[in-house]
């Protein structure tokens, strides 16, 4: 018996949300269906990474199982040949000690609609996060403790949409739909930096909290492991089903521009 850490992709709009919850269709509940399709129906001690909330993308989230089958490849072209909605992208040997809670970094990215947005601002309130500091206004406060360490926000722009970037070891509830709300808030001149500033030293305030589609966990890293591709064929034959669908959507909304006759 092999025990196995993959990283897994999904559309957050398929599901709701990552933790298993009684008659709906989750993330834990998809994959728990692919791995007994395949495997059988033993208890796989399925664990995941980090925790994503309803209508939040994956592309690298991080799980792992227990497995009777020895060839790993053969094992996620198999999970990806039966699920519905989850990617199995790679794959890595591990041990029974690995806790895949325990990440060296997870890596998020956050979407904003560009137009109206000064850059500039924008990016003088993402450097105000990086580093240590107490984010308790920009979390759902769950008990746990606030103060922890963002180690980069970087920011980029492409094709009308303004990305920011996270990179840290762990993060609180809502906490980077509330940070991104509230870049997007400054970068339109509807909040200041001050106003930024003092919600870090305590204030009380909130920003909003950013829609969740627009939200992905880009990847899990762990320093001491290294993940082998899965085998892209099952991957893209699924893909190419997805981005036709997504460009007849695209054909409709383009179509409205035009003035009926």
């Amino acid at each position: 018996m092999k025990r196995v850490a993959m990283k897994v992709a999904y559309l957050g709009s398929g599901f709701s949300g990552s933790q298993a919850q009684p008659g709906l269709r989750t993330v834990t509940s998809q994959v728990l269906d692919d791995i007994r399709k395949v495997l059988g129906d033993a208890d796989p001690g399925l664990e995941f990474s980090s925790r994503t909330d309803k209508g939040v993308n994956a592309l690298g989230n991080a799980i792992v199982f227990h497995s009777g089958m020895d060839d790993l490849n053969v094992l996620s072209k198999a999970l990806n040949s039966v699920s519905d909605g989850v990617f199995y992208r790679s794959y890595c040997e591990v041990d029974e000690e690995f806790n895949v809670r325990h990440a060296s970094r997870r890596i998020y990215r956050y979407a904003l609609d560009a137009e109206g947005i000064d850059l500039e601002k924008a990016e003088e309130c993402c450097r105000l996060f990086e580093g240590e500091h107490d984010f308790l206004r920009f979390c759902r406060y769950d008990g746990k403790p606030t103060r922890l360490t963002i180690d980069r926000i970087s920011c980029s722009e492409d094709n009308g949409m303004l990305f920011l970037d996270f990179e840290a070891r762990y993060y609180l509830w809502n906490m980077i739909r509330r940070i991104s709300s509230a870049v997007d808030r400054v970068g339109r001149g509807k909040a200041s930096i001050e106003d930024v500033k003092d919600a870090l030293e305590g204030k009380d305030m909130s920003f909003g909290v950013g829609r969740p589609d627009a939200l992905t966990l880009t990847d899990v890293q762990y320093d001491f492991l290294n993940f082998s591709r899965a085998d892209p064929r099952g991957i893209d034959s699924r893909k190419k089903e997805h981005v036709t669908d997504e460009r007849l959507r695209l054909g409709f909304y383009q179509g409205l521009r035009g003035i009926p006759r």
